[in-house]
């Protein structure tokens, strides 16, 4: 007979591991970066992984809008701080944060697919399709953040002490 742990934390493919690992990444790149502010105008090198675009029908594509190592870190940061506190308490400060902005491009976009607007209608397919969303997701951003904390190290000249 099968056994299955009954602690998530065990699984290293758990939501939560993946959850915490981004998180962790991030608070080493935030622990790393001492003076942020050194980031602004330093391109990031995109990892051979990473250099896939994305076309999205009908909209425009800016080739020559990069962003910055500082802007990434500012992402990295504002995800794990909406994921730590949640969307709410950024509603209230009446900020919109990146992820903000990429949950209403991507419900805009999952209407214009045709997926089942109705609730009650599959939930159980809605959870599965998220769910691997949001391990495809986290699993990049942490590999961003970890990026960055390296770019970060070789800029400042600290390669000697990256893991």
């Amino acid at each position: 007979m099968m056994q299955i742990s009954s602690d998530p934390a065990s699984n290293k493919n758990s939501l939560i591991n993946v959850m915490h690992r981004f998180i962790a990444a991030t608070n080493n790149m935030d622990e790393t970066i001492m003076v942020p502010s050194l980031l602004r105008d330093v391109p990031l090198e995109e990892q051979e992984s990473q250099q896939v675009e994305v076309v999205v029908k009908n909209e425009p594509s800016y080739p020559n809008k990069q962003r910055d190592m500082y802007e990434h870190y500012l992402l990295l940061k504002s995800i794990k701080n909406d994921m730590e506190w949640g969307l709410l308490k950024r509603e209230m400060s009446g900020g919109a944060s990146f992820l903000e902005m990429a949950v209403k491009q991507a419900e805009q976009q999952s209407i214009t697919r045709g997926l089942p607007g109705d609730e009650s209608s599959d939930l159980e397919g809605q959870f599965h399709y998220h769910l691997r969303g949001l391990f495809g997701v986290l699993s990049k951003l942490t590999v961003q953040a970890d990026h960055l904390t390296n770019c970060y190290k070789r800029e400042i000249g600290g390669a000697n002490f990256m893991r």
